[in-house]
């Protein structure tokens, strides 16, 4: 992992005094570090995923949650908090691998019922 040298904005090197902006951006860069490679910001959020899962197989309400966790990967990978969007990416694909087997059994379930209703009353 390269760490690149944080530098200070000293007046005798530059013509102008900082403005906000420039030392924000700098103490951002310092402090959550800048992505060294372009294939580390390649977090999956499982955004698309969690949006099924909520829409179709929200079993009790875990879809929420997941959408809710995979928004909160997307946020931090947008920041550039790697570490943490990868800690939420990887609660989201968990969740999203449950919710997703929850609702399959549920409508397994669901289909046998109405089938044994209908054939008790026939």
């Amino acid at each position: 992992m390269n760490h690149t040298i944080q530098t200070f904005f000293t007046p005798a090197s530059m013509d102008c005094p900082p403005n906000y902006e420039m030392l924000k951006k700098e103490h951002e860069v310092g402090v959550l570090g800048a992505p060294h490679n372009p294939a580390e910001t390649s977090v999956p959020d499982h955004v698309v995923w969690s949006l099924f899962n909520t829409l179709f197989m929200n079993s009790c309400c875990l879809g929420f949650i997941v959408f809710a966790y995979s928004m909160k990967s997307r946020d931090r990978k947008v920041v550039g908090d790697l570490t943490v969007a990868q800690a939420y990416a990887s609660t989201a694909k968990c969740l999203n691998i449950w919710a997703l087997i929850l609702g399959i059994i549920m409508t397994i379930l669901l289909i046998i019922i109405s089938i044994l209703i209908l054939q008790a009353y026939q």
